[in-house]
């Protein structure tokens, strides 16, 4: 669809200018008209964004990443502009020219033609493709059920949290990736540059060397003559492992090994009961049907054995059972969830039980990250001396040898 970009002026005689997409120009000038908008120019332009009064942006709106936050703090304002008791078009209208990420700005601006077409506000994001079956689900209950702007609050809320819990895990991990990256460097150039000078002077001497120092100079010619055969097979490997996972028994393998890894299958079983009671909680409080909101968050958990696990428990709903019975009898989720389900089945608090198990998690989550990265800096700093160390006893050892037996 072709992108037209327009100046004008609106109707209380500010100027205005932006971007929209359209069939052709003739409804481009029908929809700004019926925004109010009185044309002074318009252009076709497929490869610029929209250019703010403040200078232009050369961002392709096609490739331009719709992050989480971008995605809260539209929620956010669209629950504001709902709750003012604006129209829902000019509520989409509004968004179009506040949003500032232009990939978004072109997927409001076609949601809100839709709408005006007389599109449900659910179909209409649900046909724009840009947002999460979560996010469709929940705005759908919130029509049906007159609440669209406390449905709109508690999903921002929960867009919110999870951006700040992937900011809080990947604040954390960026130091240990850094020294990773440093130790690497530090090691590739000892092994290609500063050893094969120190191995031209230990061959030249024509003196036995040990067979560490052998193993080292052989190790460290195989880098350097056949690196290219090296990454070829990384990079042959990374796509084999990525096909692997991507069919149905490879997954399942997967899923499970990441689950009973000594140490970080307890993190990502946290993380994931984390994102599957938050958003179980969240969906059940904007009116979701409960069999409907499982069959929505068990994708969430990102991990098809406690999917299994949440299937069976959807399944047990519609046969007029509980939820917490499937879910203990896997023996996937820890007697904690299932114990404050249970809890809140019989109390009929199953949404703020689930709360209160999704900020549990993720504290555990948040500590126990902390705690692991806390102990890898220093196993990385110990992981490069050794190495290091090694290297130098390989090259050392030698040279003191000749250097006796030249004394």
């Amino acid at each position: 669809m072709p992108v037209f970009a327009y100046k004008g002026v609106t109707t209380s005689g500010r100027s205005t200018r932006g971007m929209l997409d359209a069939d052709s120009a003739q409804g481009a000038r029908a929809r700004l008209r019926r925004d109010g908008i009185f044309l002074t120019e318009l252009s076709e332009s497929r490869a610029r964004t929209a250019a703010p009064s403040d200078g232009p942006r050369w961002r392709l709106p096609s490739f331009q990443r719709i992050s989480g936050m971008d995605l809260a703090l539209l929620t956010r304002q669209a629950s504001t502009l709902v709750g003012s008791g604006i129209p829902l078009v000019e509520g989409l209208a509004a968004l179009t020219e506040q949003v500032e990420n232009s990939r978004l700005k072109s997927v409001i601006g076609r949601v809100r033609d839709r709408v005006n077409e007389g599109a449900s506000f659910a179909d209409a994001l649900a046909q724009a493709g840009a947002f999460p079956d979560l996010y469709v689900s929940m705005v759908r209950a919130g029509e049906a059920g007159g609440a669209l702007e406390q449905v709109l609050e508690r999903l921002a809320e929960y867009l919110e949290s999870q951006v700040r819990l992937r900011n809080k895990v990947s604040s954390i991990l960026i130091y240990p990736v850094v020294m990773l990256v440093f130790a690497m460097v530090v090691v590739g150039t000892l092994v290609t540059v500063v050893l094969p000078q120190i191995t031209e002077l230990l061959v030249s001497l024509n003196q036995p060397l040990p067979f560490y120092t052998r193993w080292i100079i052989s190790l460290a010619n195989l880098a350097r003559d056949f690196w290219w055969a090296i990454g070829l097979t990384g990079i042959a490997l990374i796509a084999g492992f990525r096909a692997a996972i991507r069919t149905t028994r490879g997954r399942a393998l997967y899923d499970r090994a990441r689950l009973r890894l000594p140490v970080l299958g307890r993190v990502v079983r946290l993380l994931a009961i984390a994102r599957f009671t938050r958003t179980l909680s969240t969906l059940l409080s904007g009116g979701l049907p409960i069999v409907r909101a499982l069959s929505t968050s068990r994708d969430v958990a990102d991990n098809t054995v406690l999917a299994e696990a949440i299937d069976a428990a959807r399944d047990s709903i519609t046969e007029g059972a509980s939820v917490a019975t499937p879910l203990r009898a896997s023996g996937e989720f820890p007697p904690l969830v299932t114990h404050m389900i249970e809890v809140g089945e019989r109390s009929g608090q199953l949404e703020a039980m689930l709360g209160k198990v999704a900020e549990t998690y993720e504290e555990q989550v948040e500590t126990t990250v902390t705690r692991l990265t806390a102990l890898l800096e220093p196993l990385l700093i110990l992981i490069m001396v050794g190495i290091v160390v090694v290297i130098i006893m390989a090259t050392l050892v030698p040279l003191l040898q000749v250097t006796s037996s030249l004394s």
